[in-house]
């Protein structure tokens, strides 16, 4: 992938820029491999998840910089000033579609960008999600009530400017902190939630809900696990950190219980409303879906878990806790394998038996691994 902004110098945020896909792909599967060869030994690897080179993201976390009346759309520069990256070459086509007319909307309304710097102004992020079927969730993030106001005033103009903008948000961040959002959402379009078909199951995803950045590899990865599950044939399945049901929703099957696990009641009840629509297609699955701590909430006795957790890993209360646990089986989904190979460690009563990299984030270093892991 060539990119004009890397080449100037202006975007520096994929490492891997200009190195071909297949040395990135052959890298990150050495890296991944070697870091867990004290626990994987000679178990077999499949050929890895291959991504589209570019064009592949479903979801932009944009930093709305410059000021009112001409923002830019991108990241900001080491001085603090806005870098508009509106023709970023990893975006879904239908997402970055979306970019200019936000952008026209945002100018023509001259809502003041917050200049951080001089901790002022507004409109922080425009954040935005692309669904297969070319709807859309828009996002906009801000200081004050002041700016919640002025994205009502706005509403009328971005829906006929995106007609295909089914969720509008605003989030509330009035702290001059790195972080992305603050604690409150209101949604400001009847729909809530936006559906996101992978696969042969629908999920639907709320404005604060985890989804992964690529659909077509998210599929492939949920595909990998539900093979997995097939084979082993397990009366019952603990999903753990399972978000708005992806993996748990993909192993539900006939006489298999399905049960998924997650601190965000937004995220429990939007899986509850995606395994309501499964069900009422294909009657006879079983899968509930509840609120809790993934680290210490692991009900019943199930014979095979999922964890797909934050980079942080499951940490050594829950690695002991599967460890000690009547599970056969546990499918570990990770997007670090410093904290994977640190998991195994304190698990060994748990063997590696067969595992996939799967490379989520083409242009740079982050990559997924997947691993199935059997009692010992």
């Amino acid at each position: 992938m060539q990119c004009d902004y890397f080449d100037a110098g202006r975007c520096r945020s994929c490492t891997l820029m200009g190195t071909p896909y297949d040395a990135q792909l052959a890298e990150k599967e050495h890296r991944v491999r070697a870091t867990l060869a004290p626990w994987t030994g000679t178990m077999p690897w499949s050929a890895p998840v291959r991504s589209p080179a570019s064009h592949f993201r479903n979801k932009a976390k944009l930093v709305v910089g410059g000021r009112a009346g001409r923002p830019t759309l991108g990241i900001l520069d080491p001085g603090g000033r806005g870098v508009d990256l509106r023709r970023c070459g990893l975006y879904e086509p239908g997402l970055s579609a979306t970019f200019d007319p936000l952008h026209r909307v945002l100018a023509d309304h001259r809502i003041e960008p917050y200049d951080v710097p001089g901790r002022r102004g507004e409109l922080k992020y425009a954040l935005l999600t692309h669904s297969p079927d070319g709807e859309h969730l828009v996002r906009l993030v801000v200081r004050s009530r002041s700016g919640l106001e002025a994205v009502r005033r706005l509403l009328p103009d971005l829906r006929a400017a995106l007609p295909s903008a089914r969720v509008v948000s605003v989030n509330l961040h009035p702290e001059h902190k790195a972080v992305l959002e603050g604690e409150e959402e209101v949604v400001l379009t009847e729909e809530s939630t936006l559906p996101m078909r992978v696969g042969d199951v629908t999920l639907h995803l709320g404005p604060r809900a985890f989804f992964q950045t690529n659909t077509s590899v998210a599929a492939a990865l949920y595909a990998q696990a539900r093979a997995w599950a097939d084979d082993l044939e397990p009366s019952s399945v603990t999903d753990l950190y399972c978000g708005v049901g992806g993996f748990a929703l993909h192993l539900a099957a006939p006489g298999r219980r399905v049960t998924g696990v997650e601190t965000s009641e937004e995220a429990v009840a939007a899986a509850r409303r995606s395994a309501d629509e499964m069900g009422s297609v294909a009657p006879g699955l079983e899968v509930t879906f509840v609120s809790g701590d993934a680290t210490t909430d692991v009900p019943g006795e199930p014979e095979l878990v999922v964890v797909n957790p934050p980079r942080r890993g499951i940490g050594p209360a829950l690695a002991a806790r599967l460890d000690a646990s009547s599970a056969t089986h546990v499918v570990y989904s990770s997007c670090n394998v410093d904290t994977l190979a640190r998991d195994l460690e304190a698990m060994p009563g748990l063997e590696p038996v067969e595992g996939r990299v799967v490379d989520m984030f083409p242009q740079t270093r982050h990559v997924e691994t997947v691993l199935l892991l059997r009692r010992r």
